[in-house]
């Protein structure tokens, strides 16, 4: 069995109209809902073994606030292919990942990730900036399997819901 962490990147700004849409950095409320969201995985022991993440800017910083806050000591990888990723896409992604991780947390953007939840578990589910779902991939050994698997959403969390 694995376990696929899926996290939109959090709230970036528009401030500089001039920034192309990959170069966007987080704002001040995407911070701290990062640094929630964060805290949230550390308390609730998601731990992930893998954290694949686009390598737009804002996904960047909210992998780094995610993994700081939250302790991770989890290999990082940065994956052209997750930006502007349909879900066919982030499956191929994740189908690629080497056995040896059982929890992966990737990192990406909408309209991608909510279609790839749907894609997966059949859930439709509204996943705004810093939103997390964890998804329970029964019947999979190997990622490559990741299209066969029975996926289950075991829980969507928006930094809004976090009580700390």
């Amino acid at each position: 069995m694995k376990i696929l962490l899926l996290l939109r990147h959090a709230k970036s700004s528009w401030r500089d109209e001039a920034l192309s849409d990959f170069d966007r950095p987080l704002n001040e409320r995407g911070k701290k809902a990062a640094h929630a969201i964060g805290r949230y995985i550390r308390k609730h022991k998601m731990i992930p073994d893998l954290v694949l993440s686009s390598p737009a800017v804002r996904a960047r910083e909210t992998t780094g606030i995610i993994t700081t806050t939250a302790k991770l000591t989890a290999e990082i990888r940065y994956d052209q292919r997750i930006y502007e990723a349909d879900p066919p896409r982030l499956v191929q992604v994740l189908s690629q990942i080497e056995n040896n991780f059982c929890s992966v947390l990737l990192v990406g953007h909408n309209p991608g990730i909510e279609e790839l939840i749907s894609l997966l578990t059949g859930s439709s589910q509204h996943m705004p900036t810093a939103a997390l779902a964890k998804i329970r991939l029964e019947g999979a050994d190997d990622w490559s399997e990741i299209s066969q698997a029975k996926a289950i959403l075991e829980l969507t969390i928006k930094p809004k819901e976090i009580t700390e």
